[in-house]
């Protein structure tokens, strides 16, 4: 129990000392006329301490759910739309059903999921137009997550994360 607790102090004590050390960047992303203030460095952060723990559970090495050339190739007008989308799945059906091995990293997945969800609280208020194109890359998405058993499913979307994570710096961010 000691160790436990002693992990759990330490990721949050490097998180802490991380955020003293430069000032906490936040970036709006501008998206088809929406925005929402995002965290980067902190979602690297909190993805770095899971990273190798979820790519090592991900047993499915062949089955991809997401590539950079999906979200590189959403049309113009529908970013908004996909990522809404994007992070209802993230939000709904990955972190919600995500668990580590270990129990200081479970601490750090929720501050992961817990990022997701103000960003996708932002981006709800806005008004986003959905297009028959952009509905069905996701739903293709969906289609590949439901064919896994759901832990494989999950294991394979936060290993996945750094794809969602570099093309949200992509989007064109204009630091604040």
């Amino acid at each position: 129990m000691m160790k436990i607790l002693l992990s759990s102090s330490i990721c949050t004590l490097l998180l802490l000392l991380g955020f003293l050390k430069r000032p906490v960047e936040s970036r709006t992303l501008h998206v088809d006329g929406c925005s929402a203030s995002v965290h980067l460095h902190e979602l690297r952060k909190y993805f770095s301490d899971i990273r190798s723990d979820a790519i090592s559970a991900d047993e499915e090495i062949g089955v991809k759910l997401l590539d950079a050339s999906l979200m590189e190739n959403v049309q113009e007008g529908q970013t908004c739309c996909f990522m809404r989308l994007l992070l209802r799945l993230y939000v709904e059906r990955v972190f919600s059903n995500y668990e580590s091995s270990k129990p200081h990293q479970q601490r750090c997945s929720s501050s992961l999921a817990n990022s997701f969800v103000r960003i996708r609280r932002e981006m709800h208020k806005c008004h986003c137009d959905c297009g028959e194109e952009t509905q069905r890359s996701i739903d293709s998405v969906i289609t590949k997550f439901d064919k896994l058993q759901i832990q494989q499913a999950v294991q394979k979307a936060v290993g996945e994360l750094d794809t969602v994570l570099d093309w949200l710096e992509e989007l064109g961010t204009v630091k604040s």
